[in-house]
């Protein structure tokens, strides 16, 4: 019996570390929303590629490391629930499904936007239109992230309801 409580409560722990992980990771991606993208806009082109120089390849591995944890935690919740014929299944599926959408945004948009920054690509008048553009992706790439939690945390509810009934 008491090895069941263990087993029952490592188990609560680990999913709830999964949400609190990815929270983060939305949490992080919002504060660049909120505090970096404004300041950003609010440089000249020469002060933002100066700042994108040299803070660029340190946010840039901070998001990578961040985005893939994020990413592969529905994932492995999916192939858990697969594992124990959960009825959360599909809702890890759905989360899956986002999170994977989440990443393929970088590709199709932000991977080649960056390196444009980099390479100080964009005129004064374009970098304005082009941060108010990756803003756009930005947000809209946490809307992504966030549909992907929900779907998530409901995952992990059917996974803690089935734990609860078997037990």
């Amino acid at each position: 019996m008491n090895n069941c409580l263990i087993n029952l409560f490592m188990k609560q722990f680990v999913l709830y570390l999964a949400v609190v992980v990815f929270s983060i990771f939305i949490g992080s991606q919002i504060t660049e929303g909120v505090l970096l993208v404004p300041y950003w806009k609010s440089l000249s082109a020469s002060d933002f590629y100066t700042y994108y120089a040299q803070h660029g390849p340190v946010i840039g591995r901070f998001y990578t490391v961040l985005t893939i944890i994020a990413a592969l935690i529905p994932i492995s919740v999916a192939v858990y629930c697969k594992r124990i014929n959960s009825s959360g299944l599909k809702f890890a599926l759905v989360s899956s499904f986002f999170a994977i959408l989440f990443i393929v945004s970088f590709y199709v948009y932000f991977k080649g936007t960056n390196e444009l920054f980099y390479e100080a690509h964009f005129t004064e008048a374009a970098l304005k239109k082009e941060l108010i553009v990756w803003n756009y992706w930005h947000w809209g790439r946490i809307v992504l992230e966030f549909t992907s939690l929900v779907f998530l945390m409901l995952a992990l509810i059917k996974i803690q309801t089935n734990s609860v009934s078997k037990n």
